[in-house]
């Protein structure tokens, strides 16, 4: 089980909601990722650095028909920390 710990780096609002997208799947498509938050590509990018630079994502490109795309996933640490902050929140709303 994950540590109970508050994250900073993932509270901020935009990053919450990768890396919950991020926990529900195997791995995403930036622009799949990018639709689904309705932001720009540059702000996704920034979000997304932040994350890789604690090494909470794991981001590989590919080609596919000719075209480089980017897949984005939670590492093993980035999965811990969330996990570990939504325990962190529940405690918070739980008043425990």
């Amino acid at each position: 089980m994950s540590n109970v710990s508050f994250d900073p780096l993932i509270h901020a609002q935009n990053r919450l909601q990768i890396c919950a997208i991020l926990a529900a799947t195997a791995e995403i498509e930036f622009k799949v990722l990018r639709e689904k938050l309705n932001v720009s590509d540059s702000v996704l990018s920034k979000h997304l650095k932040s994350l890789e630079d604690a090494q909470y994502l794991c981001a590989q490109k590919r080609t596919h028909m000719g075209r480089q795309r980017t897949w984005l996933s939670l590492s093993k640490t980035g999965r811990e920390a969330y996990n570990g902050h939504l325990a962190a929140l529940r405690e918070i709303v739980g008043g425990v």
